[in-house]
């Protein structure tokens, strides 16, 4: 270790790669496909014009259940699914920065904040396209008249076609719309949202869980309080970073162009409170995403250990 801390922190060279990535795949897949309703509720709420679809998170769930079913609340998920690629690349460049800025500090706030940073830029390279397409398919069903891309129906049933169907649907129709940047539209704003959130949710994350370990019990597992943590950093982050994922989610389903213009557009429509849009989603899909991101990344790193290292490392 290369601090000497409350909560001991397992790093890059602790760890057997092979195990990390093999737990780490089926650990990110768990998590999405438990969070993926409240994301789906999430853009819904963004995109829309003040209220005019629903009146909230827990409306838009009930209104989306009723009139969908479960399916609608992971349209677009099979797509989505191929974010796992990114995940690994994230996890990845966050452990590798976080050890290369620790040869020029020992600060872990600076470490954590320039790794989160790093990691978030790598992965939305990644992510962009994918998000691109599975928030087209996201507001299909009861938002599909806010969004540029409609599904083609099956002309002998008059069904859409099923799963990877209608991704070749929309991926054909933005294609020929946009090109090939049209994949790319909101990468600026997804920059700007989420380089800040991620640097932002880790120096929160480990300040928390150092503040929780000086008044937590001596014989409290660390892995609580972490979990702990965990909520209040993605609250902090969410907080900080909504206003700027309300545009994001703007300009790549709407097909805007300019990030000002579409801040401008969302102030005059519906003022301040329309960047708060998607808030409560975002918190509520982040909170367990939080938890069961922290308790099995920390415990994928505790099942990484390498052998010599099993008994140095205390929960």
């Amino acid at each position: 270790m290369q601090q000497k801390r409350n909560i001991q922190i397992i790093e890059w060279e602790d760890l057997d790669k092979r195990k990390f990535y093999s737990f780490g795949v089926f650990m990110t897949m768990s998590i999405r496909a438990t969070v993926y309703p409240a994301t789906l509720i999430r853009t819904r709420l963004q995109v829309q014009r003040g209220k005019s679809l629903y009146s909230g998170t827990f409306d838009a769930f009930f209104k989306i259940l009723r009139a969908e079913g479960v399916r609608g609340l992971y349209r677009g998920f099979m797509v989505n699914t191929f974010t796992l690629i990114s995940g690994q690349a994230y996890i990845t460049t966050y452990e590798l920065v976080r050890k290369y800025v620790s040869q020029y500090s020992d600060d872990n706030t600076v470490k954590s904040l320039v790794a989160g940073g790093s990691a978030s830029l790598v992965a939305q390279s990644i992510t962009v396209p994918i998000d691109v397409v599975s928030q087209q398919l996201m507001m299909q069903g009861q938002g599909e008249h806010l969004t540029r891309f409609r599904l083609n129906t099956n002309t002998e049933t008059g069904k859409p076609k099923k799963v990877f169907g209608q991704t070749r649907n929309i991926m054909a129709q933005i294609f020929a719309a946009d090109g090939f940047r049209g994949f790319y539209r909101g990468y600026v704003a997804s920059l700007l949202t989420y380089i800040p959130n991620s640097a932002v949710w880790w120096p929160f994350y480990h300040f928390y869980a150092e503040q929780l370990s000086k008044l937590a019990p001596s014989d409290c597992p660390h892995l609580i309080l972490q979990a702990m943590a965990g909520p209040l950093a993605a609250a902090t982050a969410s907080t900080v970073t909504n206003p700027m994922d309300v545009v994001r989610a703007r300009v790549q389903v709407e097909g805007k162009t300019s990030v000002t213009e579409t801040f401008r557009q969302l102030i005059k429509e519906e003022g301040f409170w329309g960047l708060t849009k998607g808030l409560s989603a975002r918190i509520i899909s982040s909170t367990p995403t939080a938890i069961v991101m922290v308790v099995g990344y920390e415990t994928l790193k505790k099942l990484s250990l390498r052998p010599e290292l099993v008994d140095s490392r205390h929960w």
